[in-house]
């Protein structure tokens, strides 16, 4: 094992890639002469030449369409947005031509792209740089939705998102891009749609995904102080998502609670819920309990912020409601 930076693992999985496949390039608002808004690209403009390291204008729409049409014709295209909020311009070739081209063309055209970038909030940034898209994006048919949280298991999911045949919304943070961890040496992979158990636990479970995770355990750390084992799922890939793994967890501790950093209505924990009611309803000895931002845009105000985000404490009622234990 080796310790990476989250950047420097989102690197090391795309230059592995474009060494062994000439067809890979990288795309985007200074991912070259600047190596990377976040770092995330350092080097590989000086290893791979202008042609596959490509800064563009500030045109998300324009190089979202450039690389969705280059995937048609046989290339496998990196496509980063300096933020998924910026994403929203390019929605368009994202939604209306990658997701669908291949059951449009019948089969003809496939798109094996990446489009990856950091979602969710990052601080003081305000309303309009602080959302999260994942639920938005899994609920388009035809997309895979990666959401890793923590070096290895980025650069194992990016590599296999590179190497996928369909288009892959690879979804990341600022806020751990500085994130060290181990990770293994050599040439690996981690196949989409697996979740992860970080932890094993058997009072109750817990399922989240991405950065916010990192409340999860801080909570996890807190409730064992008081004799509570906390299970905690790292979901890694949103869409398709390791169902069978929740609801293998659920039926052992049979309670759940579901941490993500997203508005409330109509997110990935509604939908987790609905699997769990369906598949597992009568394991259940408690109401399930979600937890999310506040139902409102971000605030700038960092005490408002603080306020807006759920927190380690918000999860540590929410178990201790579970449990009963209010």
């Amino acid at each position: 094992m080796k310790t990476l930076q989250f950047r420097e693992a989102i690197c090391e999985a795309m230059s592995e890639e474009m060494r062994t496949d000439d067809s890979i390039y990288l795309m985007g608002e200074e991912v070259a002469e600047y190596n990377g808004a976040y770092k995330a690209s350092k080097g590989m403009l000086d290893e791979f030449g202008a042609e596959r390291v490509v800064d563009t204008p500030i045109s998300e729409l324009g190089f979202a369409g450039i690389g969705v049409g280059s995937a048609m014709l046989g290339n496998r295209p990196i496509i980063e947005f300096m933020t998924f909020n910026f994403s929203l311009v390019g929605i368009d070739q994202i939604i209306n031509n990658a997701a669908k081209i291949r059951q449009m063309s019948g089969g003809q055209f496939a798109c094996p792209i990446v489009f990856r970038g950091p979602t969710a909030s990052a601080g003081q940034l305000a309303a309009t740089h602080s959302q999260a898209f994942e639920s938005w994006y899994a609920n388009c048919p035809g997309l895979k939705v990666v959401v890793p949280s923590n070096p290895a298991d980025a650069k194992g999911l990016l590599k296999s998102a590179i190497r996928d045949d369909d288009p892959v919304i690879f979804m990341e943070s600022e806020q751990m891009y500085g994130d060290k961890g181990e990770v293994p040496e050599g040439e690996y992979t981690i196949p989409l749609g697996v979740a992860d158990i970080k932890r094993e636990g058997s009072d109750v479970t817990i399922v989240s995904f991405g950065k916010i995770i990192k409340e999860a355990y801080k909570a996890a750390d807190e409730l064992e102080k008081d004799g509570v084992s906390c299970e905690i799922i790292d979901l890694r890939t949103v869409r398709p998502m390791d169902v069978d793994s929740i609801i293998t967890s659920v039926k052992k501790t049979n309670r759940l609670v579901i941490l993500e950093e997203a508005w409330p209505f109509g997110n990935v924990a509604t939908e987790i819920i609905y699997h769990v009611q369906d598949k597992a309803f009568d394991y259940l000895d408690a109401p399930i309990i979600k937890l999310n931002t506040a139902d409102t845009p971000a605030p700038y105000s960092p005490v408002l912020l603080a306020e807006w985000l759920p927190n380690s404490g918000d999860v540590v009622k929410a178990v201790k409601k579970v449990l009963y234990k209010e």
